[in-house]
């Protein structure tokens, strides 16, 4: 018998990687967002809106679907929300961040609001289980002050998702987290935090032009600490159409004394200074307890003598360290994403 008539039956087993078009709800019960409502029997014309609608006593999954266009909003999906909530931009290629068609943006910053980090997010999620897929979520504040994108403070996940600013882009800062495809861009200390584990899976992290940048800012605090950064299989380079010296970025610093890093399997291209990581700032070192280790990296910023507070792991952090052992089964995970 041909080996390939012996090989059918378990193609079906083996995950695709295959671009998948989602232009319309996933489900005919989803809520539908449209810039223009009537062309699309939209309920709401905008995602805030359609949060604002959501029962706090029911705990139904809810699925929330948005057609094309720029949102020019703040999101806030509160913790008092108690469903499981699905949230879908249009896009014709789910598996990947790079056809995404809806875009979420305003530009708050401390500088010109006086808000806290999170106060300035652009989405700012407090509930539980919730996953969100191909939206592009920018702050457009840029250079100057701390102007956040994504505010993450609950168990959550990523999918497909584009998280664009300057300073302090990503702030995962409590509940365990996921990331998968996605890019995160920015130039400041732009993915930071003090309490989340947080995994980012085939993540593209782009940095922006500047003489000087740093990825990461764990701001653990302690050894009891769940805050954990873990980066893998992920690529770090400069954004398209950005021109970034070779060695200008640090895969981190340390906000915290206790700040704890990884990055393993990753490509690094030369924007990655050869140290690796740097002290906070001088005088305010904060290096005696931090964990930063890399492990299985490549490319011409994997190289170069590391600082001497940095660690090569001699094995992979596993993801069940980070998030645990029972992750698969959580209600923010979706383990067929990208498969």
């Amino acid at each position: 018998m041909h080996l390939l008539l012996l090989l059918l039956p378990l193609l079906g087993l083996i995950p695709s990687t295959a671009a998948q078009s989602r232009t319309t709800p996933p489900s005919s019960s989803c809520i539908r967002v449209s810039k223009t409502p009537s062309a699309h029997s939209a309920q709401f014309s905008t995602l805030s809106s359609a949060i604002t609608s959501l029962s706090t006593t029911s705990t139904s999954p809810v699925c929330i679907f948005l057609y094309p266009g720029t949102y020019q909003e703040q999101v806030l999906i509160p913790a008092a929300v108690k469903s499981a909530i699905s949230i879908y931009g249009s896009t014709t290629n789910s598996a990947s961040y790079t056809s995404n068609s809806v875009t979420i943006t305003q530009s708050k910053s401390q500088a010109n609001t006086g808000a806290s980090n999170d106060e300035t997010g652009t989405v700012r999620v407090k509930a539980n289980n919730v996953k969100i897929y191909n939206l592009n979520i920018v702050n457009s504040y840029g250079k100057g002050s701390q102007a956040v994108a994504l505010s993450a403070y609950a168990d959550s996940g990523y999918y497909g998702c584009s998280f664009q600013g300057y300073q302090d882009t990503v702030l995962a800062n409590r509940g365990k987290q996921y990331y998968s495809r996605c890019e995160i861009v920015g130039v400041t200390d732009f993915i930071f935090g003090q309490e989340s584990p947080a995994w980012f899976e085939r993540c593209d992290i782009r940095v922006l032009s500047s003489s000087v940048g740093y990825i990461t800012a764990s701001g653990r605090s302690n050894s009891a600490s769940p805050n954990f950064y873990v980066f893998n299989n992920c690529n770090i380079a400069a954004k398209s159409g950005q021109s970034v010296n070779n060695g200008a970025f640090y895969l981190g610093r340390p906000w915290r004394e206790y700040a704890r890093v990884v990055f393993q399997n990753t490509a690094m291209s030369g924007v990655v200074n050869g140290a690796g990581w740097r002290i906070w700032n001088a005088g305010d070192e904060r290096t005696s307890n931090v964990y930063f280790g890399e492990y299985a990296n490549s490319g011409p910023g994997a190289g170069g003598m590391r600082a001497s507070f940095a660690r090569r792991l001699g094995g992979p952090v596993a993801i069940e360290t980070v998030l645990g052992g029972d992750y698969k089964g959580q209600g923010w995970f979706d383990g067929n994403y990208g498969m």
